[in-house]
């Protein structure tokens, strides 16, 4: 019983139940008063009624006449009294109805009678001193009777609730089970299962959110592959020519002289993973939050020209014509000053790898309205409209472009865009007026003291 109260269709019988039975009882506590005060009030109206008939049937001298009233009347549960000369036929009466029947009032009241609550009811009789008097006492047991009709009402209710919840339950309980079991079948590995549309407003809405948590679920899971596809690749790369290079040096290939050149191209392959597997290890952390940020008063200004000091080197000979742009003033924003030269390295080594000899790349700082704002822009092949929605997450432009262009490992744009979120700030993809991509970093201004 404890595991049906547990279940949906048990509270929802419970509650239905509950229900039928209050509103018996709250009917009940309503009707008996009315009822009574509608009998009494109805007895009261008729006692009134038959002291005008006895009136005039007790102005008849005849004994037997009388006596054929007082029979009747009391065949009805209606006592007579008649009062002569100011005194009453029995005893019985206050006292006080009485004085004032003799005194040619006419008396509806209530009041004891033998000691029993009644309603009594007396007009005067024509002569001095003289009426007639009726009594009838109160109704009694009307509310038992009441009562006793309530209970095959509360049955009713009882079998009326059972069954309204059961059908409630089913009703409300199946979208839910339903639901249950499409999860279930979306942990066991099904990514198809969807739920359908129909039934009350919150069932289609139940059902909406399903479908797309699993389409999510879907679209992640396929993303997900592509990138491990695309990360396995790139580790398979560098170690391939580790490997190539160690086996030659192992079975004497690679002698003498060529020993130093195979050496310092498995260093540059080592330290290609290792920067690999760094961005791996960075971004697990971004995405577990629990990466370490050291926070404090940044000219990004400054920043910007020391970055762009450090690649001017790289760029020189074939390759992009870079170009810094800073203003002479400070550009003062909180933020990690180490991440976020670790985002322009970034973005300038992805530019590197594809603008062409010659084409530009601008780096350049300036102040916003409400934000430090850096732009890496290029002149180089750029991204369509559908790249720059997709253009930080992982993997996904080095799956569309594997081949076609050079390609890094899929994870600097997804690690620029999570340590920027994670420093408060914005980072977005767009098309740069030089002609290829441009990338806009907002990081909001500060209160802390520059370094």
């Amino acid at each position: 019983m404890r595991d049906f109260l547990r279940t949906l269709t048990g509270r929802a019988v419970l509650v239905t139940v509950a229900t039928a039975v209050v509103a018996v009882i709250v009917t009940a506590m309503v009707a008996v008063p009315i009822a009574v005060t509608s009998v009494n009030t109805q007895i009261r109206a008729e006692l009134m009624d038959k002291t005008v008939l006895a009136v005039e049937l007790l102005t008849d001298e005849r004994p037997a006449a009388r006596r054929r009233i007082a029979e009747r009347l009391r065949a009805e549960d209606v006592e007579i009294y008649v009062i002569r000369n100011g005194r009453v036929d029995r005893e019985g009466l206050p006292p006080r109805v009485v004085r004032r029947v003799t005194a040619g009032e006419t008396v509806d009241i209530r009041a004891q009678v033998d000691g029993r609550p009644s309603f009594i009811a007396g007009r005067p009789l024509p002569g001095a001193s003289s009426g007639v008097v009726l009594t009838r006492r109160m109704a009694s047991g009307i509310a038992w009777r009441v009562l006793r009709g309530v209970w095959v009402a509360l049955l009713a209710g009882l079998l009326g609730g059972v069954l309204a919840g059961a059908l409630l339950a089913r009703f409300v309980a199946r979208p839910i089970r339903l639901a249950a079991s499409a999860a279930g079948r979306l942990s066991a590995g099904d990514r198809s299962v969807r739920i359908a549309r129909r039934g009350p407003a919150e069932a289609v809405r139940l059902a909406d959110a399903f479908n797309q948590l699993a389409s999510a679920l879907q679209t992640s899971e396929g993303r997900e592959r592509d990138f491990l596809l695309s990360v396995s690749h790139e580790l398979r790369t560098p170690l391939a020519t580790i490997r190539g290079y160690a086996e030659a040096l192992a079975d004497g290939v690679i002698s003498g002289d060529d020993t130093g050149p195979a050496a310092s191209t498995m260093l540059a392959e080592a330290q290609r993973l290792d920067r690999l597997i760094s961005d791996l290890l960075v971004l697990a952390r971004l995405e577990a939050a629990d990466l370490p940020l050291d926070v404090t008063g940044v000219d990004l200004a400054e920043l910007v020209r020391e970055t762009g000091q450090a690649w001017v080197t790289r760029c020189a000979g074939n390759g992009p014509d870079l170009t810094v742009r800073a203003p002479a003033g400070p550009v003062a924003v909180d933020t990690d000053p180490g991440r976020i030269r670790q985002v322009l390295d970034g973005l300038l080594e992805n530019a590197l790898r594809v603008v062409p000899a010659g084409a530009p790349l601008v780096l350049e700082v300036r102040s916003g309205e409400h934000a430090g704002i850096i732009e890496v822009r290029d002149g180089g092949p750029g991204f369509t409209d559908d790249d720059l929605a997709v253009a930080f997450d992982r993997g996904e432009l080095n799956r569309r472009y594997r081949g076609v262009r050079k390609v890094g490992s899929g994870l600097g744009l997804a690690l620029a865009a999570r340590l920027v979120t994670r420093l408060g700030g914005r980072i977005s993809a767009g098309h740069a007026p030089e002609g290829g991509a441009m990338f806009t970093v907002e990081l909001p201004y500060g209160t802390r003291t520059l370094r």
